[in-house]
């Protein structure tokens, strides 16, 4: 159960973050604001989920959260996403991604544990010709 909560407070901090830049002026910024907006929305929900639903799909939201949002934070500070070039510094940014990976990791923990698995593939049983 402490891994589900630990990658559940890493998405509401990633989603946290992204709130506090999206009031700090990101809402000014055509298509990056929405997406700041509604990264910090789909956080929050997807904490909540990962906390209230023991299920694969939870676990599978907050792994593609962190990844897709990490994702576009290196294109972003590489070859720039939508205008927008950002940089490796300043404590929101290494906060981020940090909650990021540690959503990433979680995630795939958590499907891991969860993934339904095919009848007879937990006894190591295989049908023979």
């Amino acid at each position: 159960m402490w891994v589900r909560i630990v990658t559940a407070v890493a998405a509401l901090v990633s989603a946290a973050v992204h709130l506090i830049l999206w009031f700090d002026g990101y809402r000014d910024i055509d298509v990056i604001g929405p997406a700041f907006l509604l990264n910090a929305v789909a956080g929050a929900v997807i904490a909540a989920l990962l906390v209230l639903w023991r299920h694969w799909v939870p676990a599978l939201l907050v792994t593609g959260f962190g990844a897709s949002t990490l994702g576009a934070f290196v294109l972003s500070a590489t070859v720039g996403l939508f205008g927008v070039h950002e940089q490796w510094s300043g404590g929101w940014v290494l906060t981020a991604a940090a909650s990021e990976v540690v959503c990433i990791i979680g995630g795939l923990v958590l499907l891991r544990e969860e993934w339904p698995s095919r009848p007879g593939a937990a006894r190591g049983l295989a049908r023979m010709p």
